[in-house]
């Protein structure tokens, strides 16, 4: 499998592009959060319009496009970082030019919604991208997210997330993955998540257990589980159900089992606290007998 290209490693006080490709977040939620970054550093260059709307998405697809390749293309940026996630993502895909993404090799961090550019970046622009904390909670990411953020950009290898439990023999492979509605969701598109020989890593939110077998079956139905090495399995945040119902995780867990995957489940990583950052499209170890992903080649070139 031929190696992706990876983003330019950030210098100590990078500057940061905000941008916002999916939902709006209003101004009283980013003050806090863009000064809590200048605090730890980011130079920061703010959206122009923070509290632009059109329904749930941020503003027009024209202009969320526009932003978002405006960022990438702007050679004083060194980092782009979406805001939140929500909806509209997949609105802007068939307006992003790929070339101007791989020329520029931006380190791009998201999650959620995002998840649909992260596969699009990996997938059409052949670019590794971080996914990772945004701003949606009103104030920065907090310190052990940032540090680990800082090490990935930064040329690092950070730490290993370590979950609750795991099944199954040691496997290798690049991590692809993200918000488990958008990794449904992206089939028969052009930014389909390809899973063959690598690591899936999924996370949901508000999501209820029927439901989360609905998004797992569609993905096996297509062939995505089988072809998958192993399965690292973030947060399930607000994923209940009635008490009759199994518990998401329990859905999530019996499915692996019956397809004999090997697994490690809550990892640090989703909806919850904290969303640890992971790269897109690098290679890394799932340790289910330790319950622990590590990577094992850095995100970044040029550090």
């Amino acid at each position: 499998m031929a190696a992706f290209l990876r983003p330019r490693a950030i210098p100590p006080k990078p500057r940061v592009a905000l941008v916002a490709p999916s939902g709006p977040i209003a101004e009283e939620r980013l003050g806090p959060a863009v000064e809590g970054l200048e605090r730890a550093g980011f130079r920061v260059v703010r959206r122009p319009d923070p509290d632009a709307r059109l329904g749930f998405l941020a503003a027009s697809d024209e202009h969320r496009a526009a932003e978002l390749e405006g960022a990438v293309r702007d050679p004083s940026v060194d980092l782009v970082w979406c805001v939140r996630g929500g909806y509209g993502a997949t609105r802007i895909l068939e307006r992003l030019d790929a070339d101007v993404f791989r020329r520029a090799r931006k380190p791009f961090v998201g999650y959620s919604d995002a998840t649909a550019l992260l596969l699009w970046q990996l997938r059409v622009a052949e670019l590794v991208g971080i996914h990772g904390p945004m701003l949606e909670r009103g104030e920065p990411p907090r310190s052990d997210e940032l540090d680990c953020l800082r090490s990935l950009l930064g040329g690092g290898l950070p730490a290993p997330l370590s979950g609750c439990e795991g099944e199954g023999e040691a496997v290798e492979g690049e991590l692809v993955g993200g918000s488990l509605t958008l990794l449904a969701a992206s089939l028969g598109t052009p930014f389909e998540v390809e899973t063959g020989g690598r690591i899936l890593l999924l996370e949901e939110v508000a999501e209820a257990p029927y439901r989360v077998d609905r998004c797992l079956q569609q993905l096996e139905a297509a062939g995505k589980l089988r072809e998958v090495r192993g399965v690292g399995v973030g947060q399930l945040t607000r994923c209940e159900g009635s008490p009759e119902e199994p518990a998401a995780l329990e859905v999530v867990r019996d499915r692996l089992r019956r397809l004999g995957l090997p697994f490690v489940l809550g990892l640090p990583f989703g909806h919850g606290i904290p969303n640890l950052p992971w790269p897109v499209g690098v290679s890394a170890r799932l340790e289910p007998g330790r319950g622990r992903l590590v990577l094992t080649e850095p995100a970044v070139e040029g550090a």
